[in-house]
């Protein structure tokens, strides 16, 4: 891990942040006023960012690479909620916000490259912009609005019906996600989404 400052890619990445949805309207000052709260972390595949059941939480900016939000039982049965992507972001903010532990995990699937910060941290630096406060908002809502879509999804179509919505959804990742991965999230086993698509269903 490292400060941006410090970091010897630290063009690159203040470029990336400025790509990055929730950041990219926001003043060359903010963007000043936030790096120094930032910390890079370069991830493996599979490295844990953050831990469910935990009540230390953090907010987290996509650089490079694809993580997974995942939950998992007592018995260590796991379903993943959402996949996401560089420019895109991963909190924990209703949690924390409730004052919970974190009700899941957020994985990395590929190498990958985030920047992050402590909540109560980015908490702080919103409070001071209402229109980030609102995009922030609103995407938090969105994403749990999309993990409710796809649960539904799940009980509803059939297998071929779930890979095609997220081929019309997320289709950019379709040939990036591990297969494993995919067919985890859309409920079906790896050799059935395969033979989908041997026999030309999807």
């Amino acid at each position: 891990m490292s400060s941006i400052e410090n970091h010897p890619e630290k063009n690159i990445i203040r470029v990336q942040l400025r790509q990055n949805h929730m950041l990219m309207g926001m003043t060359k000052a903010a963007h000043e006023e936030l790096e120094p709260h930032l910390t890079v972390v370069d991830c493996g595949k599979g490295d844990f960012l953050l831990h469910q059941g935990v009540h230390e939480m953090e907010q987290y900016f996509i650089l490079d690479g694809i993580l997974k939000r995942v939950v998992a039982n007592p018995q260590g049965k796991e379903m993943i909620l959402r996949f996401a992507a560089e420019r895109e972001m991963e909190t924990s903010y209703a949690a924390w916000a409730l004052k919970t532990p974190t009700p899941y995990s957020i994985v990395s699937v590929t190498k990958a490259r985030v920047v992050k910060l402590p909540m109560p941290e980015w908490i702080v630096f919103l409070e001071q912009r209402a229109e980030e406060k609102r995009l922030f908002e609103h995407s938090v809502m969105n994403h749990m609005s999309e993990i409710m879509a796809h649960t539904i999804t799940l009980h509803l179509l059939d297998a071929p019906g779930r890979v095609h919505r997220f081929l019309r959804k997320h289709g950019e990742l379709y040939d990036r996600v591990p297969k494993k991965e995919l067919a985890a999230y859309l409920n079906l086993s790896a050799e059935t989404l395969s033979r989908l698509k041997q026999r030309g269903k999807i």
